[in-house]
């Protein structure tokens, strides 16, 4: 039963991201998609990171869970930095449109990672999820570094 409502859930929010980029009426709206996503995103990662951190007890079953919703996420923002998306209140730097395969890459890097951290968290071994986590942060701040504004 599990399995059927993850694979469900996977098959919803890959139907999303795909049709993501035919949904945004205004750029405007685009904007407003890729930060909630990537606020969910980051909710749901730094639950992991207190746990890493120590400021949370380790907990298999959370970690899994809030890993399995970070996964998830790391497949929706991107379709919505699509052309003319770079006004209004954004935090992205001009180089997502003018270095864009680096750009699409740091995400492919970051959605490859979120999965083997949602895979870590699933063994229950505190050592590999913390490896993991430790992998996908990178991902985050290195795209952060060249392409999100402080």
């Amino acid at each position: 039963m599990k399995k059927t409502i993850l694979t469900l859930m996977a098959l919803s929010t890959a139907a999303v991201s795909f049709s993501a980029a035919a949904q945004f009426a205004k750029p405007e709206d685009a904007v407003k998609y890729r930060k909630a996503a990537l606020t969910v995103t980051a909710a749901h990662f730094g639950r992991l990171g207190a746990m890493v951190q120590g400021k949370a007890p380790f907990d298999a079953k959370s970690a899994a869970d809030n890993a399995e919703i970070v996964a998830s996420m790391a497949k929706l923002p991107w379709a919505a930095f699509g052309e003319g998306t770079d006004g209004g209140e954004t935090k992205a730097k001009p180089e997502v449109w003018k270095q864009n395969a680096k750009f699409k890459e740091a995400a492919e890097k970051f959605q490859a990672e979120s999965a083997k951290l949602a895979a870590a968290a699933k063994s229950g071994k505190e050592d590999a999820f913390k490896a993991a986590f430790t992998a996908t942060a990178g991902t985050c701040k290195s795209c952060h570094d060249d392409f999100r504004s402080k």
